[in-house]
């Protein structure tokens, strides 16, 4: 009797056992579906944090690249900014330089008014005719024309000086000795003003600032080529600035306009004092 209740209480407590052994697996089993979800969950957020840092580095790379070109774009702006600065300076020195001259140019025609006053002058009186027997001048690259009682020989500006200054061209002294050579060859005696002339129209007046003292800067310039260099007397010539009073042409056209900035060298018919 006793091994049967043994037996049966062997019985149940097996049962009981593997009752137990049974919840556990259960329980271990939804611990083990609880981690497999957790585990999918890290690897989809671990995704999504790959993603936003692959973004990430592909918009760096893009700030990167336009902070390159902000850079060059900044360099190529200090290089422009270089180069204005250089030309700015280049422009002061320049209307420096052409103030000087024009001072130093002003103070040379003062000067020679000043002689001519003292030596009482130069009468110029056309009087006669005794140029229309002569020939005019025959002088390649110039105008020659007769005026009345003078012959007029047309030295173009643009041939004698940089354009809108009184600085001579390289070429220009060689041009301006030809043509006082030959009008001192045809009329070795004569009086011969050095005169200087501009264009009128208001349009284009700012290109020649000075007005009457711009004319006569120019033909002082042409003075002084002609006795340093052509070697002709001083007491031959005289210099005359007339402004734009005096147009051969009209001042309409860019080509008349060119034409009426000159320096004439006009023969008088009157003789140099002996």
């Amino acid at each position: 009797m006793r091994r049967i209740a043994w037996t049966a209480w062997s019985f149940a407590l097996g049962l009981t056992v593997l009752a137990g052994c049974s919840n556990n697996s259960m329980v271990m089993k939804g611990q083990l579906e609880g981690l497999q979800q957790q585990q999918a969950a890290v690897a989809r957020q671990a995704e999504q944090l790959q993603a936003r840092a692959s973004s990430l580095d592909r918009d760096n790379q893009e700030l990167e690249r336009l902070l390159a070109q902000v850079r060059q774009q900044n360099k190529v702006l200090e290089d422009q900014l270089t180069f204005v600065r250089e030309q700015l300076g280049g422009v002061t020195s320049q209307l420096a330089r052409v103030q000087d001259e024009k001072t130093a140019t002003d103070q040379k025609a003062q000067a020679l008014t000043a002689s001519m006053k003292r030596r009482g002058g130069v009468s110029i009186n056309p009087n006669n005719s005794s140029l229309q027997t002569l020939p005019a001048p025959n002088l390649p690259g110039t105008q020659v024309r007769r005026d009345g009682d003078v012959i007029r020989v047309e030295l173009a500006a643009s041939s004698l000086f940089e354009p809108g200054t009184v600085r001579l061209r390289p070429d220009a002294p060689n041009l301006a000795s030809q043509a006082a050579a030959e009008v001192l060859r045809l009329y070795p005696d004569r009086i011969i003003g050095v005169e200087g002339h501009i264009e009128s129209d208001p349009n284009t007046a700012t290109a020649t600032p000075g007005g009457h003292q711009f004319s006569i800067a120019q033909a002082m310039a042409v003075y002084e080529v002609l006795v340093s260099q052509a070697r002709v007397p001083a007491k031959q010539l005289f210099v005359v600035g007339h402004g734009g009073n005096h147009p051969v042409v009209s001042n309409a056209t860019l080509e008349g306009r060119q034409r009426n900035r000159r320096v004439e060298l006009v023969v008088y018919p009157d003789q140099v004092a002996r």
